[in-house]
């Protein structure tokens, strides 16, 4: 009998030894001669070509359009003054014209839908001797988790000093966080205070009224519903659309603002295309924009470097459902240089002051709005609006691209997981052999070897630089929301888009070349001849004569990270960087 590797071609025999990989040479193989260049290529291209096909297709299946237009859309104002007056010859009450007493006091806010119960502080501050039936005004928070004496401090103060019993209370969050919160929940608690507020003394019932700043106007909306007795309402940047729609509009207008990559705008529009009640985010489409929530005199303030709202669309809005009500007191002030909050500089940094004339407008205009005095004052005033993009209204929820992100998004993580341990346990069975002097590792080939290690480095290098250049964005976007101004040179925000897209195409490559390489070996074993060579796959079902790698460690090493590898080219596809 002859030598049993007498035919093996030399790059058969081949092993890699790094990291452990080393391959037994006594394995039979038909003395059959290897494809040229020329037959690769022609086996290589068609296989790239396929697997890119179904990576684009899966891209543009995940695709949303745009919906960015009308774009630069204004709102013309009637006067850049924005001062407040009324027909009245009565000196109407100003800031500093009182001083002011602060006390506290703490209920017990019950959530209603779940019978929690959070502790909440109340901060009143009142004028002392302005005597009794004065206005009042409670104020709604926004984003996050403010408590009553990190908020609002300054303008209820202020306005306390001009004749109002104000009230400022810890967020009513309960359980939830700021993706769940429980709006109609807090609106209960709001009506809680009112009513308290409507019993004092020196409060008149039927001058109470609501200051509510971005988030907030979702949860007065639903206070202003409920009840019949409310005097006016302060709206500063008011969220006016859905969460989906509010939210989408804010990241795609900043992530253009900011520079980032058009590929990076597009997985805005993903993200909010999912299926976001099923996965436990209720508030996603909300409605809160009714005509019953704008039948009372109403203020809407906005600043010209606010970046998170549809000033535009909303005002409009705001107007056309106020307009249905019945209600045709509403005053729009817009201020320069002021950002989401009516701030001066980077919302930041604390003890920032209010822009120009703001609170002077607002106490003025609430003063002779609770006393029922017909304004004189232009009804819309200050900077025109602007407004880059139009609100994504036609974004709404997806289920089946949602679910099949879950599965392939779930998939990757598993097999990262199972992964990282495989790789531990690499690591342990290198150091032992070494500490054994053994030679012998997974025993895989050389070409496999070499093609797995290239795939894993440039698939992570591809997954570090989609990450990198992802949150460059996020935090180029959270300054730009505080107040700064957006760096001229986008940077890597920008280039790591393409240069993502270009390693993916690279690893799309090796893959067909390893692929490639599978076809020639079955080629040369006889493993693709007819009829059909069964010693040849009998060989190759009993791993008598194993392509890939010797040992059972090695084959189960390399398929995988195979599968992860694959898993995460999916992931790339599904948020669209496989669309050119």
């Amino acid at each position: 009998m002859r030598n049993a590797n007498a035919n093996v071609p030399e790059r058969e025999q081949e092993t890699d030894k790094s990291i452990g990989f080393s391959v037994s040479k006594a394995h039979e193989v038909p003395e059959r001669q290897g494809f040229s260049r020329t037959r690769r290529l022609m086996i290589t291209l068609p296989i790239f070509i396929i697997l890119l096909g179904v990576l684009v297709m899966v891209s543009n299946y995940t695709r949303l359009p745009a919906g960015n237009t009308p774009t630069g859309q204004t709102f013309a104002t009637l006067s850049p003054n924005t001062a407040v007056t009324f027909d009245t010859r009565e000196q109407l009450p100003k800031q500093g014209a009182y001083k002011v007493h602060e006390w506290h006091q703490a209920i017990d806010a019950k959530q209603p839908s779940t019978g929690d119960v959070q502790r909440i502080n109340i901060n009143f501050r009142e004028p002392q001797g302005a005597g009794d039936n004065l206005p009042a005004v409670i104020f709604f928070h926004g984003a996050g988790y403010g408590t009553c004496d990190n908020s609002f401090g300054d303008i209820a103060t202020a306005m306390s000093s001009a004749g109002f019993v104000t009230a400022v209370i810890d967020k009513p969050v309960w359980n939830t966080n700021d993706m769940t919160r429980d709006y109609e929940g807090s609106a209960v608690i709001y009506e809680q205070v009112i009513n308290m507020m409507r019993g004092f003394k020196n409060v008149n019932p039927k001058g109470v009224g609501l200051y509510a700043t971005s988030e907030g106007a979702w949860i007065a909306s639903y206070v202003v519903q409920r009840d019949d007795n409310l005097a006016f309402q302060v709206l500063l940047s008011p969220m006016v659309f859905s969460a989906r729609h509010a939210l989408a509009f804010l990241a795609v207008q900043d992530f253009a603002l900011v520079g980032a990559n058009e590929g990076y705008q597009s997985i805005v529009r993903r993200v909010f295309s999912l299926d976001l009640p099923a996965l436990g985010l209720t508030n996603a489409d909300l409605n809160t924009s009714v005509s019953a929530a704008y039948r009372i005199p109403t203020l809407v303030a906005y600043g010209a470097k606010d970046v998170m709202t549809a000033q535009v669309q909303g005002f409009k809005d705001i107007l056309e459902q106020a307009h249905k009500a019945g209600n045709y007191n509403v005053t729009l002030r817009s201020y320069p240089i002021a950002n989401h909050v009516l701030r001066l500089g980077d919302e930041a940094m604390e003890n920032t002051p209010f822009a120009d004339d703001y609170v002077r407008d607002t106490v003025s205009w609430v003063a002779g709005t609770s006393r029922g005095l017909t304004q004189t004052s232009e009804p819309v005033a200050g900077t025109p609006l602007y407004q880059s993009i139009a609100v994504p209204l036609e974004l709404h929820s997806r289920p089946a691209m949602t679910w099949y992100g879950i599965v392939v998004m779930g998939l990757n993580l598993i097999m990262m997981l199972i992964s990282a341990v495989l790789l531990v346990v690499t690591l342990i069975r290198a150091i032992m052999r070494r500490v054994r002097h053994q030679s012998h590792g997974m025993g895989m080939r050389k070409p496999f070897a070499r093609a797995l290690r290239f795939t894993a480095i440039m698939t992570a290098a591809a997954g570090l630089l989609f990450l990198g250049g992802f949150a460059e964005v996020v935090i180029a976007v959270v300054q730009l929301a505080w107040g700064k101004a957006p760096d001229p040179s986008a940077g890597m925000m920008y280039w790591s888009w393409p240069v993502t897209q270009f390693a993916c195409v690279l690893v799309l490559w090796a893959w067909a070349s390893m692929i490639e390489h599978i076809i020639e070996i079955w080629s040369q074993r006889g493993l693709l001849q007819w009829p059909m060579n069964r010693d040849a796959w009998r060989a190759l079902v009993h791993n008598d004569d194993p392509i890939i790698a010797t040992s059972r460690f090695g084959r189960v090493f390399f398929w995988i990270l195979t599968i992860t590898l694959i898993s995460m080219l999916l992931c790339f596809s599904f948020w669209g960087l496989f669309r050119f």
